[in-house]
């Protein structure tokens, strides 16, 4: 009977310690300045960091985390940069304990949108004054992909941007490139100048021979209909180079 009772107790103690465990690990417990819903309510969003910011996402932890904790340690995993978080995938984010497909799908779909949002704001300069310009607008677009697309921008003569299109999405190593479709567009929109990008998920700025034979063949066959090739950008995460720049058209 002693022995049950010392068992008995033990297991009790287990529990509480448990519960104790969890209750300290619960954001509701916390003070409200350091809550997270609480702190961009009463001090603005701009204070908090970017753990914080994804927990609000989450809402929830896991047993042993709360979920400020947990978010530390996921973008830990990413050197703490977010476009680095952007790049994960679904069942990537699904490793970590206590991200079910559901929390997992938050934070893809709010990546995206911030990503989405970042290329609407290039978009607001509608003319295009240097390569640099070029590289603001598609480098939201292109940068983080893991691969290849190949994009026209479409320029009136005053170099303003009419219309962008992505043309072919391929593979890791190359897109097809239809030069027939490029010229239909730039006719249909009205266009006097063409500007070419496309990505590199390798990560390399060298333009291959396919890329300097598709921008030598674009550039003779819109000469013909008095439309210029203008640049042609390949763009990487951080970086791009520029046919123009390089003297290369």
């Amino acid at each position: 009977m002693v022995n049950e009772l010392i068992v008995c107790k033990a297991y009790n103690n287990y529990i509480y310690q448990m519960q104790e465990n969890s209750t300290s690990f619960s954001i509701k417990n916390w003070s409200q300045d350091d809550q997270p819903r609480e702190k961009l309510l009463n001090k603005g969003k701009q204070v908090l960091s970017d753990a914080e910011l994804v927990a609000i996402l989450i809402g929830s932890g896991n047993k042993d985390e709360s979920a400020v904790a947990l978010c530390k340690r996921i973008l830990a995993s990413t050197n703490n940069n977010l476009n680095e978080l952007g790049k994960r995938s679904v069942k990537q984010l699904m490793d970590f304990k206590g991200i079910g497909e559901a929390k997992a799908i938050t934070i893809v779909a709010a990546l995206e949108l911030g990503r989405r949002r970042r290329g609407e704001k290039a978009m607001e300069k509608l003319i295009i004054t240097s390569s640099v310009s070029v590289f603001e607008m598609m480098q939201p677009i292109l940068g983080d992909l893991q691969h290849e697309e190949f994009w026209i921008i479409y320029l009136s003569n005053s170099n303003k941007v009419i219309f962008k299109n992505q043309l072919s999405k391929g593979g890791m190593t190359g897109t097809l490139v239809d030069v027939r479709l490029v010229l239909k567009m730039a006719l249909e929109v009205g266009a006097t100048g063409l500007i070419l990008c496309h990505n590199h998920p390798s990560g390399t700025l060298k333009p291959s021979e396919p890329d300097k034979l598709i921008t030598q063949k674009l550039k003779k066959a819109a000469l013909s209909i008095d439309i210029k090739v203008l640049d042609h950008l390949i763009i990487t995460e951080n970086a791009y180079f520029s046919f123009a720049d390089e003297n290369l058209l």
